[in-house]
């Protein structure tokens, strides 16, 4: 029973575990012990360790006929199966149980500037179908959202999965957004955006919730369920066309009192002067540190550059003044970076984005920013690393997002009902 025991406190660490969904991290007693309903019961088989209904009862302190009744509401609903027998040791073999991580499928898309990444994933948010398509989130949402409504029915029937039950749809945008509507806040980049109701028309269509926040939170959550579960404290950045940051604060996704929190690229930036930016300020940390920003510097040069992939592409190729640029900015961003660290003291920060494509250029000016204006105490166990996830962590993230609503205790239980 020891082993039981210390599977299901690897729950907390796993990667299907998503921060915040179960339980406040501040708050001392174990989720653990004395669950009372099917969704909590559920709550502990999603690390995926098959269990009897021995383990159960004993993990869980309740009644033996208790948590039948409870695996038997998990059963009929198809989100829990068996999943194989125990050894015999002269009697009937126990039968065990296990999470069913394909009994609903997640649609999610990541919204970029330019582009779009649209998936189908299970309950862990695993991809099971997953497309890039081109699309200007500037054409509006009576254009973009039938997009990705077509594009999310074409990945189903492409993956044979039309008749699995949908559980919800996650989607990112690149702007603010107000979550607990899922409408857009002033997003400077997305014209006839500004307080849409995107949940009201997708919802509409599929039937089913609609969740829906800014891009990089969505990249934080899809980092740190993914790859950093163990980190309570992350930054992570993104650089590309533009500049932004999501923050997870005792292993939860913080968003602040409206949505805005990290904002990154509209702080001021050191030594931007009166350079004008997008968002009507001048000085800011995007209008002098973004791939866009670079690009332009470089065509002012006389360097053919448009996008951040252009950016990336010169560095690649070995172009010493794109190098340089990029070197710049990253200092420039561990500037604004090193006054967040001293405030927020993360065990980590994760910078992804087109822009960390050109490799260790934009990661080392970062760190060298860093390191050398904060206190050795926030960053003596300080990693600075790049995504893990890649281009992939928005929509995982948008994923998540669905699946901490949809698994949670109180809404399993409510469905069962």
């Amino acid at each position: 029973m020891a082993d039981v025991n210390q599977k299901s406190d690897r729950f907390r660490r796993s990667t299907a575990y998503v921060p915040g969904l179960w339980f406040n991290r501040g708050v001392k007693e174990d989720p653990y012990l004395g669950a009372a309903s099917a969704g909590e019961l559920l709550r502990l088989l999603r690390d995926g360790v098959p269990r009897t209904r021995t383990e159960l009862t004993s993990v869980t302190g309740l009644a033996r006929s208790t948590v039948r009744a409870r695996l038997d509401a998990l059963l009929d609903a198809g989100l829990v199966s068996e999943g194989g027998s125990e050894a015999s040791t002269g009697g009937r073999p126990a039968g065990r149980f296990v999470f069913n991580a394909r009994a609903r499928v997640v649609l999610a898309a990541e919204v970029g500037a330019t582009h779009a990444t649209v998936a189908v994933t299970d309950l862990t948010s695993s991809p099971l179908a997953l497309r890039r398509i081109e699309q200007d989130v500037a054409d509006g949402p009576d254009v973009v959202l039938p997009v990705l409504i077509k594009t999310w029915r074409a990945l189903l029937a492409e993956a044979g999965l039309d008749s699995v039950q949908l559980a919800g749809v996650g989607i990112g945008l690149p702007g603010p957004v107000e979550h607990s509507t899922g409408r857009p806040n002033n997003p400077p980049i997305m014209p006839g955006w500004d307080n849409y109701d995107v949940p009201g028309r997708v919802s509409a269509e599929l039937g089913v919730p609609v969740l829906v926040d800014n891009e990089v939170n969505l990249m934080a959550l899809g980092e740190h369920t993914k790859c950093f579960p163990d980190a309570d404290h992350v930054i992570v950045v993104k650089v590309a066309t533009g500049i932004g940051s999501g923050f997870i604060s005792n292993g939860e996704l913080h968003r602040g009192a409206v949505g805005a929190a990290g904002d990154l690229g509209h702080i001021a930036a050191p030594y931007a002067g009166d350079v004008p930016c997008r968002c009507g300020n001048t000085g800011c940390l995007e209008a002098v540190a973004s791939g866009s920003a670079i690009a332009a510097t470089l065509r002012a040069r006389g360097i053919d550059a448009h996008t951040s992939a252009d950016v990336v592409a010169l560095v690649r190729a070995g172009n010493l003044e794109a190098g340089q640029l990029v070197r710049q900015a990253g200092r420039t961003i561990g500037d604004v970076l090193a006054a967040c660290v001293s405030m927020f003291n993360p065990s980590l920060i994760v910078v992804g984005g087109t822009l960390a494509l050109a490799g260790e250029m934009l990661l080392a000016g970062v760190r060298e920013a860093i390191y050398r204006r904060s206190l050795p105490l926030a960053t003596e166990n300080l990693r600075i690393v790049p995504s893990q996830v890649g281009d992939d962590a928005g929509v995982l993230g948008a994923a998540a997002m669905v699946i901490q609503h949809v698994l949670s205790p109180s809404v399993v239980d409510r469905q069962l009902a």
